[in-house]
């Protein structure tokens, strides 16, 4: 397989190349290039983070010296994508609602578009947009299942060939204190690295009962937090960002994963409460990966990587077993918000026209992360290739149930609250004690 082909250094620097352009393209000339262009922009998913991405994409066009019109609004739920419109004052009829909006938004004459939605929807809308010829900025994870992940690969093939721009949510990248610290990694200040601990632990954002008469399609898509049909699991949906650190830092994703986890407090849903992985990336190079949402519990969110000659910690701590000072490399961004500056980015390669595409990576970070979560389920060591090659594996084609296309062809069965799947056993069970309210 290619990715497994390309050297640690060679694969740091490709991945790295968003850095090197966002500090060697002065944002005056870029300033200059786009005076007077002005780019139309619609919004798929009205939630908190649609609401805080099409805010962040505004900004760093104020950055960038360009203007912005949002021509249009999607979201299932029709109050949410009116009420977000009338903050840019788009009238009711730009506001789309339903499982197929998206389809209405991107029929419309725009260029770019940003996805939002639960990652289950990613891939369906991810292709619709590329094949529609817009530039796209997706949130992270871009899918919950293998299947998923290989359709976002397509997709972003597809729009490398027609020179689309794709940027993801995985802000770490966009930060110059990971782009240091990836640079100095890069150049060995560390030496080799041996492993490593990447951590999501806090508590379970929010949940959202079943309302009166609610079907199961729009329970699912209000509670999608907490369904791994819909979010991919926690480890998936949130520590993805850690996990797309490590391969980014070690240039290349893991080759196998072992690990378990479990379900004690959560309400609703069916996923799990935890997560410890032990990812092996091959050269006996291993990353202990541990996430969880437990309230009361030691909170920590950190990526620390041990070297022969020393460690890092987060994007901004590097420090020398000799004790020697360590130097960062410098590094210009035009904002330190990771998530403005995933805009500013995106702009910048389109006035630049030279397309960013980050659709490999940010598939990569969500593969390992679905990795994880299928050994714990099941109990099993999960090869990388299990999921993007080896077709007669039970694993490369595990897909979550319901799919993101069968939304739009019509009822779809949520699964049930509080059922979870017991490791070794093959089966789910409903947890032992208090029962989920739905």
């Amino acid at each position: 397989m290619e990715s497994q082909n390309v050297s640690r250094r060679s694969f740091i620097k490709s991945a790295a190349v968003l850095g090197v352009a966002a500090q060697t393209i002065p944002l005056v000339n870029v300033r200059a290039q786009g005076a007077g262009r002005k780019f139309k922009v619609a919004l798929v998913g009205c939630g908190g983070r649609g609401n805080g991405a099409i805010g962040n994409f505004l900004e760093a066009c104020k950055l960038v010296g360009v203007e912005a019109e949002v021509v249009a609004m999607a979201d299932v739920f029709k109050d949410k994508a009116v009420a977000t419109g009338k903050k840019y004052g788009l009238p009711a009829d730009r506001c789309f609602d339903g499982f197929d909006g998206y389809r209405k938004a991107l029929a419309l004459p725009l260029d770019i578009i940003l996805l939002a939605t639960a990652p289950a929807f990613r891939p369906v809308h991810m292709e619709a947009a590329i094949a529609a010829g817009k530039h796209v900025f997706m949130e992270k994870p871009v899918a919950v299942d293998p299947p998923g992940v290989r359709r976002v690969l397509a997709a972003g093939a597809v729009a490398k060939q027609k020179g689309l721009t794709v940027v993801a949510g995985t802000q770490r990248r966009h930060q110059a204190g990971y782009q240091q610290i990836a640079r100095a990694i890069q150049d060995g200040v560390i030496g080799t690295i041996l492993g490593g601990r990447v951590s999501w632990c806090g508590n379970v954002p929010w949940i959202k009962r079943r309302e009166t008469g609610e079907d199961d399609a729009h329970y699912l898509a209000r509670n999608w937090l907490n369904f791994t049909s819909m979010s991919g699991d926690h480890i998936c949906e949130q520590h993805v960002h850690n996990l797309d650190v490590a391969n980014w830092m070690l240039g290349r994703p893991p080759k196998t994963a072992v690990g378990f986890g479990g379900r004690a407090r959560r309400e609703t849903g069916d996923m799990f409460d935890f997560f410890s992985i032990d990812f092996d990336y091959g050269n006996d190079v291993h990353i202990h990966s541990m996430c969880r949402q437990i309230p009361g519990c030691y909170d920590g969110v950190w990526e620390n990587f041990v070297g022969t000659k020393g460690t890092t910690m987060g994007g901004s701590a590097m420090k020398l077993f000799d004790g020697k000072k360590v130097t960062l490399p410098e590094i210009k961004l035009a904002t330190d918000h990771g998530q403005v500056q995933e805009h500013v980015d995106l702009l910048k390669s389109i006035l630049k026209n030279e397309a960013l595409n980050e659709a490999q990576n940010v598939a990569y970070a969500t593969l390992t992360a679905i990795m994880g979560r299928i050994t714990s389920y099941t109990g099993q060591l999960v090869r990388w290739t299990d999921l993007l090659e080896q077709k007669d594996s039970p694993f490369f084609n595990m897909a979550c149930t319901p799919a993101a296309d069968d939304f739009e062809k019509g009822p779809v069965v949520a699964p049930e609250d509080d059922v979870v799947t017991v490791p070794g056993s093959g089966e789910a069970k409903k947890k032992a004690g208090k029962k989920g309210k739905k």
